[in-house]
């Protein structure tokens, strides 16, 4: 794999790079194609700027969508030039109250916006609480949690995977490691509101929408500090290096979406793959690539989460040939790098091969253990589905399947399935 290299750190002015100015010729980071396809526009992009390429996202907005492995990692590993505060932002001035991207870069007081100490601080408490997970007992969980959603379609012998099964299975394990019941109506609207708030559709309001989540999860905290349980949120509250509430509510929504969202397009994309491609599902069924092994080369080919917003430069430098400003915004193109022709010249990706970008790198990456325990989610989901329903096929034509209207997410609309019902 090609390593990265550091990006330059001027002591004058940077000279400009060719093509300027910056945003000729950017791309808007929308439109169907985009949201359907993204990975065929991925080749022409390099083709035409290279490893970062100009963009615009909603209301024209410029920003830059960083496509290449070594670049990736290179933003990720300096935060000294690629920090996370976004009031750093050059484009506030250009920004509307209600934009529709203010929920993933308008500043809160969460772990995923602090620097330095601050964050090695709220990330080290994340990281102790989440260790105190027992893996066998999630698990253990998943696989009862799973066990009653597929009991509640298996007699008819049809059911849409996405909504009965791959979206309510993560949410369920979330909430309950984070000391929430893993049924009811809370759930069901938490699940709801997640959704709009990461991926709206037209008429929702995703503003709106995260701030519900955040009263949900303000009346947990409270709750807890009366009532302590042995749950993520009671250690959050009990641990020595201690948070204040609001602290603790930013950084559970930080976990229950991570938990959530990523993991249960994880789910679905593998299912489909293993639905719509012989070789794979051939693989899997004979034992030559373990469940395992196949979510992992989802995470290659067709990672849950396709860009993450973002990175702001702290000062004037150069990367992959572009100049880059003081408070550009550099958004992270995650399935873009970790598709690289650089990384992988014949076009070949293999399951066994771990240094995917899908949970980030550097400081700001998901925090360990968060990836094991998604992992867990992810590889109970898909086993007990093809124990308990082994000759579940497709009920629709693989081309018939449509991609939510996402840049950020890679997530079926619906996977319709058929299978011999199961009487109880």
């Amino acid at each position: 794999m090609t390593g990265p290299t550091a990006p330059t750190d001027p002591t004058g002015p940077v000279p400009a790079p060719p093509g300027c100015p910056a945003h000729a010729g950017a791309v808007p980071l929308s439109g169907l194609e985009y949201q359907q396809s993204p990975s065929r526009l991925y080749p022409s992009m390099r083709q035409e700027h290279g490893a970062v390429a100009p963009i615009l996202l909603d209301g024209d907005i410029p920003a830059w969508l960083v496509l290449g492995y070594a670049e990736v990692t290179c933003v990720t590993g300096h935060d000294e030039l690629f920090a996370r505060d976004s009031r750093r932002w050059n484009q506030w001035g250009a920004i509307p109250a209600d934009w529709p991207l203010m929920p993933f870069v308008g500043h809160q007081p969460s772990v995923l916006f602090t620097e330095g100490a601050v964050h090695q601080r709220r990330a080290g408490v994340i990281t102790e609480t989440l260790e105190g997970v027992d893996q066998f007992e999630l698990a253990h969980w998943c696989r009862q949690i799973a066990e009653q959603l597929i009991d509640s379609f298996a007699g008819s012998g049809r059911a849409e995977l996405m909504a009965a099964y791959a979206h309510a299975l993560p949410m369920r394990a979330a909430v309950l490691m984070c000391g929430m019941p893993a049924r009811g109506a809370d759930t069901d609207d938490l699940v709801r509101d997640l959704r709009i708030a990461l991926d709206a559709a037209e008429g929702d309001d995703p503003v709106a929408a995260f701030g519900r989540v955040r009263e949900r999860i303000q009346r947990l905290v409270k709750d807890k500090r009366g009532t302590p349980g042995p749950d993520v949120t009671s250690r959050m509250l009990a641990h020595p290096a201690p948070l204040t509430d609001e602290e603790t509510v930013q950084d559970l929504v930080s976990i229950i979406v991570g938990a959530q969202q990523p993991t249960a397009n994880w789910i679905c994309n593998t299912l489909r793959l293993l639905l719509t491609d012989d070789r794979f599902a051939l693989n899997v069924s004979g034992g030559r690539l373990s469940v395992g092994q196949a979510l992992n080369e989802v995470l290659w080919l067709d990672t849950p989460v396709q860009n993450f917003i973002g990175r702001w430069a702290v000062r004037d430098t150069l990367l992959g040939g572009r100049q880059i400003r003081a408070g550009d915004c550099l958004v992270l193109g995650l399935a873009a790098a970790n598709t690289d022709p650089q990384i992988w010249p014949e076009g070949y990706t293999g399951a066994e091969n771990w240094a995917h970008l899908s949970f980030g790198n550097g400081e700001h990456r998901c925090p360990y253990p968060a990836p094991l325990l998604a992992d867990v989610i992810a590889r109970t989901a898909v086993e007990t589905l093809l124990e308990q329903l082994p000759d579940v096929v497709l009920a629709v034509e693989p081309d018939e399947l449509s991609w939510r209207p996402s840049i950020w997410m890679r997530g079926l609309t619906s996977l319709p399935v058929r299978f011999t019902p199961v009487v109880p």
